[in-house]
């Protein structure tokens, strides 16, 4: 089957999809180690009730247990830490500003939820990490939110193409995504993914893990190693919520030692990540 319409010609609709928002770029730039940046992160929360809703809601959820009711953000970060606070804060201020339009097959809440548990996952990854390997927390969260936002970008451009391919997707489970992309469209999601980082001047690194977490192996993935690495590697651990993506149950050792990461210690990290599973899945629920 030949690749369906020609998505190259209609990327000049990047333009109407909207920028990434002015409170997610506020979020991204507070030091949250500095009694100043938490106080302005607490602000600039306080002044969405979404967001802030999203936070106590699940801090209140059964998955933590503390048999008392959360009634404050201060309260809320006591229980969940300020890292977690502001990856929240800036996951739901990107999604309802770039995900307003819901149209079609693809699922927007399901591609947020996988986007969202993926950014927790890497920060973990972190952890684990030499210190002179680990890089900056916003680079994490943006490259780990945005990392499969072409779906997004595809549904935006074409609605009726991306919907043939979820079609496919749905009524073939036995297909992976690239199998699919590869004989249905002119460009995958990696590549949609990569422009709209470029139309919005994201950084090298981040469109780098836009266009190359399934390839990591790519020469060109190199420049934004080890984030490429850490969100391939998330993925591989991560159930798809929704998103058909190929899911390995079987990481080779050598993929962890890349990270810099012991691979004795991928059990710890395997029920680490079961947990970030379903607290993002009581944040949608």
């Amino acid at each position: 089957m030949s690749p369906t319409g020609n998505l190259r010609q209609t990327l000049d609709r990047l333009d109407t999809l909207p920028a990434i928002p002015h409170i997610a770029q506020k979020i991204l730039s507070l030091k949250i180690t500095t009694d100043k940046g938490e106080q302005e992160l607490f602000q600039l929360i306080e002044q969405d009730p979404s967001i802030l809703s999203k936070i106590i809601g699940l801090s209140n959820s059964p998955l933590f247990g503390t048999g008392r009711n959360i009634l404050t953000l201060q309260d809320a970060t006591a229980l969940l830490g300020n890292r977690r606070i502001k990856m929240i804060a800036l996951s739901f201020s990107m999604m309802s500003s770039i995900s307003k339009k819901q149209s079609g097959l693809l699922n927007v809440q399901n591609l947020w939820q996988h986007s969202m548990t993926i950014a927790m996952v890497m920060d973990t990854l972190s952890g684990y990490m030499p210190k002179e390997l680990r890089p900056s927390e916003d680079e994490i969260y943006l490259a780990g939110l945005l990392h499969d936002i072409g779906f997004l970008v595809l549904d935006h451009i074409d609605t009726q193409i991306s919907d043939r391919f979820h079609a496919r997707l749905a009524a073939e489970p036995g297909c992976t995504v690239a199998e699919i992309e590869s004989e249905m469209l002119e460009m995958n999601h990696c590549e949609l993914g990569a422009e709209l980082g470029r139309h919005w001047s994201l950084p090298e690194t981040i469109v780098i893990v836009l266009s190359y977490h399934h390839t990591p192996n790519n020469k060109r993935a190199a420049t934004g190693w080890p984030l490429v690495g850490m969100t391939n590697l998330a993925e591989k651990l991560l159930p798809a919520f929704g998103i058909t993506e190929p899911v390995h149950p079987e990481i080779e050792a050598d993929e962890w030692r890349a990270l810099g990461i012991d691979p004795s210690r991928e059990n710890e990290i395997v029920a680490t990540v079961e947990k970030f599973v379903r607290e993002v899945s009581s944040m949608f629920a």
